[in-house]
């Protein structure tokens, strides 16, 4: 059984708030340190309603303020979006508050649309820069050089462990050659999960900090006490993914007894292809998931989405899943 690990897209539901959403995810990593997960990460999306983590180190602040064990990160900074200084000063200072708990994904996209780029003051020709802005976040997180001219204070010599995130095989290529461990998002890309896979563990080059390839495997995971149940709290997900292809971004929704009433044939097959890393069911359902999906992938680690709209089931269904 690979290690656990939770990915938590802090969700604002409808009839709830931000505030809400950000204390339930505070809330959450409490019960996965007591269940046994190895980490939690946030991930930093802008524009979006229904999404409250856009702040990203603020959120893995208040989070690691309410535990004292589980690793706490970026699931992941979009680093296009952003200096590497300022990024290295933000999660060094983590890094001093939280000693030996905090983890540094990088992804290279933006994690939003074209206009919310713009707003950022970035354009898409930033994402090119994305190897040369890892190492030169790297090189900021290690012990400052003689007659270094910038460093980052707080940042320099915390060496905040760093991964690379992706969806394709350019960032596995990228980890494999800095040897930096890989985290693939197959939760919602998961396409190019084998080749990805393949392409980082034959060209990894052992670093400073990685020895040998650590790959984890992103994966939608919904349990309940009945594959009935666990389907029909699924649909919140599935409502999520066909209001994308619409292009409407609101808020959580409850689940529905029916989702085949909710999307059109297309939006069914789109939305999918995207999920097709999901395992829903009964704590039976799950385990025989996993040990699949651990077999086909040789995966080191799990991080799991479990995007459920109601906090207490959402704590039920993490909690089946550790046991599993």
């Amino acid at each position: 059984m690979p290690r656990l690990s939770i990915l938590d897209l802090v969700r604002v539901t409808e009839g709830g708030s931000i505030r809400e959403s950000l204390d339930n995810a505070r809330d959450l990593a409490v019960h996965a340190e007591q269940l046994g997960y190895q980490r939690i990460w946030v991930a930093e999306h802008h524009n979006m309603e229904s999404i409250a983590s856009a702040a990203t180190s603020l959120v893995i602040s208040h989070i690691a303020a309410g535990t004292s064990r589980i690793r706490v990160g970026a699931g992941g900074i979009m680093l296009p979006n952003h200096s590497p200084l300022v990024i290295a000063e933000q999660f060094g200072t983590l890094a001093h508050l939280y000693p030996g708990r905090i983890d540094l994904g990088l992804g290279r996209a933006p994690g939003t649309d074209q206009s919310t780029l713009r707003a950022l003051r970035r354009t898409p020709a930033t994402s090119d820069r994305f190897p040369e802005d890892v190492l030169e976040l790297q090189a900021l997180l290690a012990p400052a050089l003689p007659g270094q001219n910038i460093r980052a204070i707080p940042g320099e010599g915390t060496q905040v462990p760093l991964w690379i995130l992706g969806s394709s095989t350019f960032g596995a290529a990228l980890a494999a050659e800095l040897g930096l461990p890989y985290a693939f998002a197959s939760h919602f890309a998961p396409q190019q999960l084998m080749p990805a896979l393949e392409v980082y563990r034959s060209r990894f080059k052992p670093s400073a900090q990685l020895q040998a390839p650590h790959a984890m495997v992103g994966v939608n995971i919904i349990a309940a006490d009945t594959d009935d149940e666990a389907r029909r709290l699924a649909t919140t997900q599935q409502m999520s993914f066909a209001n994308l292809l619409r292009g409407a971004r609101g808020l959580s929704q409850p689940p529905i007894d029916d989702i085949e009433q909710y999307w059109s044939p297309r939006e069914k097959m789109q939305a999918s292809q995207m999920l097709a890393c999901s395992i829903i069911g009964s704590p039976q359902t799950v385990r025989a998931g996993i040990d699949s999906l651990v077999a086909q992938t040789g995966a080191d680690e799990l991080i799991v989405v479990a995007d459920i709209y109601d906090h207490q089931a959402r704590l039920h269904s993490l909690a089946l899943t550790a046991d599993c």
